[in-house]
C-alpha cells in the first residue's frame, strides 16, 4: 500500500499459530514437517467473528478514523529514515514524537487496539538497512513500545518482496522478537492477484516459518492488479481470497476453517492506483459478507483518510491520498466494512 509520504497518486505448520495448539518447529534448528505440526493434537478455537481494522496515518488524524467503530487500527507506517536503522513514523517523525504519542492514545481510548505496520510501498523497510537480526529486532521493538502494541504487521511489497537477504534477516529478527515478547502477534501483508499469492509472497512465508516465526494472519492486498483487470473489483477480491485459501491450505496442511481464520483482506477503496480499477461501496459490502461467511479474521481498507468524497464531490480518474474519488458519504466505506 502506498505511503502517506506520496503526495498523490518452523516447517510451514508455524503459520496460523493462534489457530493451532502450538508450533513444534519453534526454536528448532531444522523445520518440523507440516503434517506433524498441523496434525493430531492441535485444535482450532471457535471463530470469534470478522473484525474491522482499517489502516490509518500514524501522524495525521482524519475525521473518518472512527467510522465503523474499528476494533483495531493499523498504524501506517514505520520505515527507515534514509540509510540508517532508525525507525520513524512515516519516515519523518521520531518514534518518540509527542504528537504521534497523543494521536495513538486517542485512537486507543475505549479499549481499541493498535497494530504497528512496518513497510509499505514507499520508503525503506528497516530490514533493508539494519545489519543484524538483533539490531533489527531492537528497532522493531522501539516502535512497538512507543505504540504500546502487541500486534505487528509487516507490509512487504515491491522490490523488497524479492530481496532474499532482507527477507531472511527480517524473519530472524521477528523470531528473536517473539522469543522476547511471547504475546506478540504477527501478520504479513502481501500483494495478491485474483489467481492468488505469487512465488515471492509464498517464499517470504516459507522463510518466516523456517526461522520459527509464529504468524497469526496473512493479510491480502486485494487491489492494483494491473491494466488487464478492469472488471468487478469485489469479484476479484473474492477470487483472490479463494485462490490464496487453496494455496495456504495446501502449503501448510491445515483445515479449511483454520486457513480462513488465518486470513485478512485489505482493499483500496474507491479509485485505485491502476486505471480502470474502482472499488465501490457495493464491493465493500460484498467483501464483508464473504469474510463473515468464511470466518476470515479481519477486513481492512486503505485508508480512513480516503473514506470521503473528493472536495468537489465528483468522481475522479486518479487515486488521491485524502479522498476516495467516488461519490459517498463521509465514513461510508468504514461502515460497510464493519458490517
Amino acid at each position: 500500500m502506498r505511503s502517506y509520504r506520496t503526495p498523490v497518486a518452523a516447517g510451514l505448520g508455524c503459520l496460523f499459530a493462534l489457530a493451532t495448539a502450538g508450533c513444534s518447529g519453534q526454536g528448532d534448528t531444522s523445520p518440523a514437517s507440516p503434517t506433524a505440526t498441523a496434525g493430531a493434537g492441535t485444535s482450532s478455537p471457535a471463530a470469534t467473528g470478522t473484525s474491522y481494522a482499517p489502516y490509518v496515518s500514524a501522524t495525521e488524524a482524519a475525521g473518518t478514523d472512527s467510522a465503523g467503530s474499528p476494533t483495531t487500527y493499523n498504524l501506517a507506517f514505520v520505515i527507515a529514515d534514509g540509510d540508517d536503522c532508525t525507525p520513524r513514523w512515516n519516515g519523518t517523525h521520531a518514534i518518540g514524537d509527542s504528537g504521534v504519542a497523543s494521536r495513538i492514545a486517542e485512537l486507543k481510548k475505549d479499549g481499541v487496539r493498535v497494530r504497528v505496520s512496518f513497510g509499505g510501498a514507499s520508503g525503506k523497510e528497516l530490514a533493508v538497512n539494519c545489519d543484524s537480526a538483533s539490531e533489527l529486532a531492537a528497532a522493531y521493538g522501539k516502535a512497538l513500545d512507543a505504540a504500546g502494541a502487541t500486534l505487528a504487521d509487516f507490509d512487504i511489497e515491491g522490490d523488497e518482496l524479492s530481496d532474499s537477504a532482507s527477507v531472511a534477516l527480517r524473519s530472524k529478527a521477528i523470531a528473536r522478537l517473539q522469543e522476547e515478547r511471547t504475546d506478540l502477534e504477527v501478520s504479513f501483508t502481501l500483494p495478491v492477484m485474483p489467481e492468488g499469492l505469487d512465488k515471492d509472497g509464498l517464499a517470504l512465508l516459507a522463510s518466516a516459518n523456517d526461522n520459527g516465526v509464529q504468524v497469526s494472519t496473512v493479510n491480502l492486498m486485494t487491489m492494483n492488479y494491473g491494466s488487464s483487470y478492469d472488471g468487478d473489483m469485489g469479484g476479484y477480491a473474492l477470487a483472490a481470497a479463494e485462490a490464496a485459501h487453496t494455496q495456504l491450505k495446501k502449503t501448510f496442511g491445515t483445515s479449511d476453517a483454520t486457513a480462513w481464520q488465518g486470513m485478512a483482506l485489505t482493499s483500496m477503496i474507491g479509485v485505485n492506483d491502476v486505471a480502470g480499477e474502482t472499488f465501490t461501496l457495493a464491493d465493500a459490502a460484498e467483501v464483508r459478507a464473504f469474510a463473515e461467511e468464511k470466518g476470515i479474521a479481519w477486513v481492512s481498507m486503505w485508508s480512513t483518510a480516503r473514506d470521503r468524497s473528493c472536495a468537489d464531490g465528483s468522481d475522479s480518474a486518479e487515486a488521491a491520498t485524502d479522498c476516495s474519488g467516488v461519490t459517498q458519504g463521509p465514513g461510508a466505506f468504514g461502515k460497510a466494512f464493519a458490517g
